[in-house]
């Protein structure tokens, strides 16, 4: 597996660079990517540090900077580093000012202008939080989604960039042994999907998962007929209650999320 040193430079929070990096990585199967965030860069001092930080483990560099001075540090620096760097944002600017024929008006953070949708995609990230894992279960009424899954099929991280999409999305694990809550039958939601995964693939999660916890790995939790039973009696619930199953198996954390917001715009519609 080949490493890479991503280095992700923003005159803001960095969330744009982070994603366009995380976005484009995901075309390439076999390499592991270190990020290195530098971010709310907007004077030159900033940019030496960066700098000081790319030539010492060198690799990829992605920016959105606007101001023209500290641009030209950094990609000067860049340069004398012989390292590549791609501002993510000015292509699709530029062509989008020809399509309009206007000109662009250059601010830092432009992209996380704090309106509406900003409060939206907050409160949406603290709902996340405050109903991860099945927490919270009195108020399921107010979520827009609710996920259902075994142990490791990425409920919590399909929530949290579902609230990036501005989707309060509560989540609900299924323990064997352990009713869903009842909640789950009365909850007046747009949308409840089950999630799933295969059961050779879950294993090897879960070992990994035990490893990296320094925790016994000989357990029913990776015992692949247990495994394989649990995955089934969670498929029987989702058919039983018409809820529609996602196969995680071979999806991205984006694509999963992806396909549920297709699903909630169906019932909801566009924009909702």
């Amino acid at each position: 597996m080949k490493i890479l040193h991503l280095h992700l430079i923003s005159d803001s929070t960095g969330e744009t660079t982070s994603l366009v990096g995380r976005a484009s990585l995901a075309q390439f199967e076999d390499i592991r990517a270190i990020e290195h965030l530098w971010n709310m860069v907007r004077n030159e001092k900033q940019v030496h540090e960066a700098l000081a930080g790319i030539a010492a483990q060198k690799g990829f560099v992605l920016y959105t900077l606007v101001d023209g001075e500290v641009r030209k540090v950094l990609e000067d620096g860049c340069r004398k580093l012989n390292v590549p760097y791609v501002p993510v944002i000015d292509p699709v600017v530029a062509a989008m000012g020809a399509h309009l024929g206007e000109e662009v008006t250059a601010q830092s953070g432009g992209q996380h202008v704090m309106d509406a949708d900003y409060f939206n995609r907050i409160e949406a990230m603290q709902f996340v939080l405050a109903h991860d894992d099945g927490q919270a279960t009195w108020n399921l009424n107010e979520a827009d989604v609710l996920i259902l899954g075994v142990s490791r099929t990425s409920k919590t991280p399909t929530s949290v960039y579902l609230a990036n999409r501005g989707i309060k999305a509560a989540n609900i694990p299924i323990v064997p042994g352990v009713p869903v809550p009842e909640e789950l039958y009365t909850a007046d939601v747009p949308l409840i999907v089950g999630l799933t995964n295969d059961p050779r693939q879950l294993v090897q999660i879960r070992r990994n998962r035990l490893r990296m916890l320094q925790q016994e790995e000989e357990t029913d939790y990776v015992d692949f007929g247990t495994v394989s039973e649990e995955v089934s009696n969670a498929r029987k619930l989702y058919t039983k209650n018409d809820w529609p199953i996602i196969d995680v198996s071979r999806k991205s954390i984006e694509e999963t999320a992806a396909t549920i917001l297709q699903m909630y715009n169906r019932i909801t519609g566009p924009g909702s």
